[in-house]
């Protein structure tokens, strides 16, 4: 099964500094996955929390299938993440002693056909930091600009 759906969250590398990854599967129902395999779903404003050692994506927006009857489901209600007892366990103590967060990166269809997404357990930018990411970026498009006017 061949799909090139690839939602990602462009604004989480600017707002936070990524420090570890996971990839983690999605608990959905049946029009969930036929909706976002027809690329109708955003991650830009969710994040992760914990509620009684589970972790849950909140804010992910899935709109409704087209094609369901009344058997459709709500567009932004908190879907589960299924990841490892140890995982799970390494992130909940990360997230309550050092204050950090869980932020989606990219949500995508695996080669099986299985909704998963990437995780990332983050630090926020403070605003000093994003000006400085700013600048980089800026000064890196001038450079391939000189070197693209040479060759």
């Amino acid at each position: 099964m061949k799909s090139n759906i690839n939602i990602k969250n462009r604004k989480a590398k600017f707002e936070y500094e990524i420090l570890d990854t996971y990839i983690a599967g999605i608990k959905l129902a049946g029009t969930e996955i036929k909706s976002i395999r027809e690329g109708k779903a955003s991650i830009a404003e969710s994040f992760c929390e914990f509620s009684n050692s589970e972790l849950f994506v909140i804010n992910m927006t899935v709109q409704e299938y087209s094609h369901a009857t009344y058997f459709n489901h709500d567009p932004k209600h908190a879907r589960k993440l299924l990841l490892n007892r140890k995982e799970l366990r390494k992130l909940e103590k990360e997230v309550k002693n050092s204050g950090n967060t869980i932020v989606p990166l990219r949500l995508f269809i695996n080669d099986r056909g299985l909704a998963k997404m990437q995780i990332a357990l983050a630090k926020g930018k403070k605003l000093y930091d994003k000006r400085e990411t700013i600048r980089d970026r800026e000064s890196k498009r001038r450079l391939d600009r000189i070197k693209k006017e040479y060759k």
